[in-house]
C-alpha cells in the first residue's frame, strides 16, 4: 500500500472521493486505511528520522489469516464512559482570518471545524451523531467491502448528548486538545473524548482540514484531503507539523482568549491544558509543545514524530504510548529515541503487547464491531479500556497532581503495558 491518490472538494455537492487503496487490496487493508494510510507509523521497514515512512502499518493486514471469522456485532457503538458525570458535546466552527490555508492558498483564512466534549449538568436529549452519512461514505467510498453499507460508519452510537448545558465552577475543568491521524477525522478518537469529559475534563478535537478525508462545514461545504496529493518527503511533514500547530495555538486563542466563542468557556482552567494525538497528530503534540507554552503536557499515541526537539530541550511532561512490534526502543521507529534524549522533564515511555496501529482509536472496535477485523492480539474493547486508563492516568498526575501508580510500576490490571527502558532497550 502507498499514499492514495486523492480528491478534494471545496464547495456545495459531492467531492471527488479519495481512492483510498489499491483494487484488489483485501477487505480488512481497506477499511484499516480508515485509520493507517499514509499515517504517521509503518511497519514495511525501519525508520530513519531524517526520512520517516508513513504508510498504512502492515501488521494490521498481516494478522487478518489468523482470524479468517470475524463475527458482525449489529449496530456499531462506543462503550460507555467511566466516570460519574453526564457527557455533552457540541461543535464548532472557527476561521482564523491571521493566516491562509497552509493546503489551499487561495482560501485566505484557514477554517476549521471542532467538536467539544464537557461534562453535562444532566442525561438526556438528543445523542450526538459520529459523523455525517456523507463523511462515513466518502471514507468507505470506491472500496469492495461486502455487507457494509457507506454510511456505516455515521451510524455508529455514542454516548454524549448534542449540545446540552455543561456543568462546572469557573475555571475548574483542565482542557485537553486532541489532533487525529492523518486522513482521520476527529470522530476516531471520541471514545477517549467521552471517557475524559465523564470524568471532568473538557475536550476539544480538532479536525484538520484538506488533511481529513472528509469534513463538513455548517454551510453544507464538504472538504477532503488536498494534502494527500503532496509529495510524503520530510518537508511535507514538517508543514504537517507547523500547521496542525497553529491550528492549536488558533483553538486555544478561541477558547481561552478575552471572547471565547463556546459559552462554556469560563469554566475552563487555562492553567491546565494538556495536547493528546494519535499518529501524526501525536507527533503534533511536540510541535505544538514547542510552539505554545500553554499546552503543559503532550502525549504521543504511536506517532513517528517529524519536528525535531531542539538541544535546549523540553522540560514539560510527555508521554510516549505504543505498539510493542513499532515502538519499543531502538526499534524499527527512531524518532522516539531521538526525542526521548531531549525530553529534559518528567518522562515515560509504554508499549502495550499486541496493539496494532489502530488500537489506540475507535477504528478497531468499529472494524470489529462490522465484522470485518479482529486483532487476535488485543481484543478491541481491552483495547480503548488500555487507552482511555492510561491516557486519564498521565492527564491526572500532571493536570491535577494525583499520583498514577499504573506510570510507575507493572499493572497487574493492564499487563499488558510494558514500561520502556531506553537504556537496557528493552519494555517490562
Amino acid at each position: 500500500m502507498r499514499d492514495p491518490a486523492s480528491g478534494h472538494g471545496t464547495g456545495a455537492g459531492t467531492p471527488t472521493p479519495p481512492r483510498r487503496i489499491r483494487r484488489g487490496a483485501t477487505v480488512v487493508a481497506a477499511l484499516l486505511a480508515f485509520a493507517a494510510a499514509t499515517s504517521c507509523a509503518s511497519a514495511s521497514g525501519p525508520l530513519v528520522s531524517s526520512s520517516p515512512s508513513r504508510e498504512p502499518s502492515l501488521v494490521s493486514t498481516a494478522s487478518v489469516a489468523a482470524d479468517p471469522s470475524p463475527t458482525r456485532t449489529g449496530t456499531p457503538h462506543l462503550p460507555e464512559p467511566t466516570g460519574s458525570q453526564p457527557v455533552g458535546t457540541t461543535s464548532l466552527h472557527l476561521k482564523d482570518t491571521s493566516r491562509a490555508d497552509p493546503w489551499v492558498p487561495a482560501a485566505k483564512a484557514r477554517e476549521l471545524m471542532i467538536s467539544l466534549w464537557y461534562p453535562a449538568k444532566s442525561r438526556g436529549g438528543k445523542r450526538a451523531p459520529y459523523m455525517t452519512a456523507k463523511e462515513s461514505e466518502l471514507i468507505l467510498q470506491g472500496e469492495d467491502i461486502p455487507g457494509v453499507p457507506y454510511d456505516a460508519l455515521s451510524t455508529t452510537r455514542t454516548n454524549a448528548f448534542s449540545d446540552t448545558r455543561p456543568a462546572g465552577r469557573r475555571h475548574s475543568l483542565p482542557l485537553v486538545v486532541l489532533s487525529p491521524g492523518f486522513t482521520e477525522p476527529r470522530a476516531s478518537l471520541t471514545a477517549l473524548a467521552e471517557e475524559l469529559a465523564s470524568r471532568g475534563y473538557v475536550v476539544a478535537g480538532i479536525d484538520h482540514t484538506y488533511e481529513s478525508l472528509a469534513t463538513t462545514f455548517p454551510d453544507g461545504r464538504v472538504t477532503t484531503c488536498v494534502a494527500c496529493e503532496a509529495r510524503k518527503d520530510q518537508d511535507f511533514w514538517n508543514k504537517v507539523g507547523r500547521s496542525r500547530a497553529a491550528d492549536v495555538t488558533f483553538v486555544l486563542d478561541e477558547l481561552t482568549g478575552a471572547h471565547p466563542v463556546w459559552k462554556g468557556a469560563s469554566l475552563i482552567a487555562p492553567s491546565r491544558i494538556a495536547m493528546a494525538g494519535h499518529s501524526a497528530g501525536g507527533a503534533s503534540a511536540i510541535a505544538a509543545m514547542l510552539n505554545d507554552t500553554r499546552v503543559r503536557a503532550g502525549l504521543n499515541m504511536d506517532g513517528t514524530t517529524f519536528s525535531p526537539i531542539p538541544d535546549s530541550g523540553l522540560s514539560r511532561p510527555f508521554l510516549f504510548l505504543g505498539t510493542q512490534a513499532m515502538h519499543s526502543p531502538a526499534g524499527k521507529d527512531t524518532t522516539w529515541d531521538r526525542d526521548w534524549a531531549r525530553l529534559t522533564g518528567w518522562k515515560r515511555w509504554l508499549v502495550v503487547t499486541g496493539a496494532e496501529h489502530a488500537s489506540f482509536t475507535d477504528t478497531a472496535l468499529l472494524v470489529e464491531q462490522l465484522g470485518i477485523h479482529r486483532n487476535p492480539g488485543l481484543p478491541a474493547e481491552r483495547a480503548v479500556e488500555i487507552t482511555r486508563s492510561t491516557v486519564r492516568a498521565f492527564l491526572d498526575l500532571h493536570l491535577r497532581h494525583k499520583p498514577q501508580p499504573l506510570l510507575d510500576k507493572p499493572s497487574t490490571r493492564y499487563p499488558e503495558v510494558k514500561r520502556c527502558d531506553v537504556k537496557r532497550q528493552s519494555c517490562a
